[in-house]
């Protein structure tokens, strides 16, 4: 009978755990007798309406969840709490071990508690429908002590429990019953528990027989979906991968170095041009686009320009370094492989040197105020087409006096030599033919060879001035070669005569500030093309009649700060103005303005400027100003 006994246990308690693992918002309330069975029915009707309405559960769930409420019945009624066999004893710990799990499992809000059943012979007292939102309340009293049965008894009891009629339910039977604890024992109790987290939230209320009864609370079972705390931390790490786009963003902003749309901050751009002058700056602004034209520096505190930084300029023409503080040994290297640069100033820095590795295609270099002393033919090698060379307010010549014989040779193409302000005495011999314009002011030259020019020389404009010229620096062949020449400037030079020999292609010549004291006859005879003279501030008293007579291109004559007694005579007919001030005049001859023939018309003199003499309004004679166009040509005061 232990056998029986056993084997009946290992049938039960698989359908207990079962009983645990039955979705709380499908759990039937059991009723133990058939005394009791009209009330069952009435919370089987309730039950009914509530699942039609959830549209989710059908006849079949509903039948075996009858089948497993009897089995739970059968179960209560058969082991009393009296018969304490090992067997039972194994029983109970196994149960409570199941709740437990349970229990844990549903979660920390839910709190489902096991009463342990003795008999079912007292029914509960009051139940409600398991699928509203009641409680529901299973009071179930302790069973009365009853004797020991023994375990013949305990086959009658199962059996006569088995064959009752209100065992099953209307339509089961004891085949469908049977299968039904097959499934159960089968069926594992992990995948009952999966089952019931899938569905929908519900309420129950359970109610057991323990040694301490509780009523069990309601319990609404949520099916599982994404926590809000991760929800949260995603989207943390969506702000977080923003920031950091936007960060991508603002680096791209800057980005955009050495492209078209991009002028630095201390610097205006406008078209080609990038103007960065006047802004104290010690290097050059980074990120000047590649394909600006003009660059502007001038006026900062830049010393130094890195090797290899200007290369990738291909479009820049024009570049202006003026009134920095580059040396030497700072700026070796960085112009070179500038393919388009073709005007360079760096005038005004701290140069001792010409810089090395000029770009082929530079036209126009400025080196003007720095400290150059000497150069060499091999310092112009690299850039044979420079147009225009400035190297005025240096120190070439320091020491020696002069320059090498055709250190300039290798600019075939020069066109503007500008050699002004430094300590040459002698002009540089062989200069390059294709020379214009030769500015020498402000040098120590005492003579002028022939030799300047190797050849016929292109000289249109020489700039003499400020120098130590005397009559007999300038032989006759000086200016031999220079027959294009049309603009000479000999002011401030140590000259007492009018220079013979000049060409006569000149059309403005300068005499100024010389130490000539007279004008005599034929001294501009062959120079028939001049058309702008000054004679000013010299110690001029004396003109020979007739002196300018031969300048019939004459336009303009400057005798100012002279010290005239009268107004020369018989001044050129093509004569437009005429300065006289600051001298000692004080008579004006007939034939000063009009001289000629009989009616030869009107004079073309249109200003005659007579301020600052000794002139005696009274005395004059109206017959000198009879062929002037008015009065009002002439300024006495």
């Amino acid at each position: 009978m232990e056998v029986l006994t056993l084997l009946l246990m290992m049938i039960l308690l698989p359908v207990h755990s079962c009983m645990l693992q039955i979705r709380p918002e499908k759990l039937p309330v059991a009723v133990g007798k058939k005394d009791h069975m009209d009330a069952h029915e009435d919370a089987e009707v309730d039950q009914t309406e509530t699942v039609n309405k959830e549209e989710d559960v059908d006849a079949n769930l509903r039948e075996d969840l009858m089948r497993e409420e009897q089995e739970s019945r059968l179960v209560a009624g058969i082991i009393p709490l009296e018969i304490q066999t090992p067997i039972a004893r194994a029983f109970k710990q196994r149960k409570e071990e199941l709740s437990n799990t349970l229990s844990a499992q549903l979660g920390e809000e839910s709190e489902i508690h096991i009463l342990r059943h003795s008999s079912p012979h007292h029914p509960p007292a009051s139940f409600g429908n398991p699928a509203s939102d009641t409680k529901v309340t299973l009071d179930w009293s302790p069973p009365p002590p009853v004797n020991h049965k023994s375990i013949s008894l305990m086959e009658d009891v199962l059996t006569e429990v088995l064959q009752s009629p209100g065992h099953y339910s209307e339509h089961t039977g004891p085949n469908i019953e049977n299968g039904m604890v097959r499934n159960l024992l089968r069926t594992p109790v992990r995948k009952h528990h999966q089952n019931v987290e899938r569905e929908k939230t519900n309420t129950v209320g359970v109610e057991g027989a323990t040694g301490n009864p509780k009523k069990a609370k309601l319990t609404k079972l949520k099916t599982f979906e994404m926590p809000p705390v991760k929800t949260k931390k995603h989207g943390r790490k969506k702000k977080v991968k923003k920031h950091k786009k936007t960060k991508k963003t603002t680096k791209k902003q800057h980005f955009p170095y050495f492209l078209d749309n991009y002028c630095p901050p201390d610097c205006a751009c406008y078209g080609g041009v990038v103007q960065c002058s006047d802004k104290a700056l010690d290097k050059i602004p980074y990120g000047i686009p590649y394909s600006v034209r003009y660059v502007l520096l001038m006026n900062n505190q830049i010393d130094s320009i890195p090797l290899d930084l200007l290369r990738d300029y291909v479009s820049m023409e024009f570049l202006v370094l003026t009134n920095n503080r580059l040396t030497d040994g700072t700026i070796e290297g960085a112009f070179e492989g500038i393919p388009a640069l073709k005007r360079l100033y760096l005038d005004r820095n701290l140069l001792v040197s010409v810089p090395p590795d000029l770009p082929g295609s530079l036209e126009e270099l400025r080196l003007d105020n720095n400290g150059l002393s000497v150069m060499s033919e091999a310092s112009w090698a690299q850039c044979p087409g420079l147009l225009v060379l400035s190297l005025r307010n240096n120190t070439l010549g320091h020491g020696s006096g002069c320059l090498l014989d055709a250190v300039l040779s290798p600019l075939y193409r020069l066109q503007t030599l500008n050699l002004d302000l430094n300590q040459l005495t002698s002009v540089p011999l062989r200069l390059p033919l294709s020379v214009k314009e030769l500015y020498l002011r402000g040098n120590l030259i005492e003579h002028f060879s022939g030799k300047a020019f190797d050849g016929k020389s292109q000289l249109v404009v020489l700039d003499l001035s400020a120098n130590r010229l005397t009559n007999k620096g300038l032989p006759k062949d000086a200016l031999l070669n220079a027959s294009n020449l049309e603009s000479l400037n000999l002011e401030g030079n140590r000259l007492k005569q009018v220079p013979r020999h000049l060409p006569l292609s000149l059309k403005t010549l300068n005499l100024e500030c010389n130490l000539i004291s007279s004008v005599k006859q034929g001294a501009f005879n062959s120079l028939k093309n001049l058309e702008h003279l000054g004679l000013a501030r010299n110690k001029i008293s004396k003109v020979v009649p007739g002196a300018f007579r031969s300048l019939s291109a004459l336009h303009q004559l400057d005798l100012s700060h002279n010290t005239l007694n009268y107004v020369p005579r018989q001044l050129p007919q093509g004569l437009h103005s005429v300065a006289l001030t600051h001298n000692k005049i004080h008579t004006v001859p007939r034939d000063a303005f009009c001289w000629g023939p009989a009616g030869s018309g009107l004079s073309r003199l249109v200003r005659v400027q007579l301020e600052s003499n000794l002139i005696d309004m009274a005395k004059l004679d109206s017959k000198a100003f009879r062929c002037l166009r008015g009065f009002q040509v002439v300024h006495f005061h």
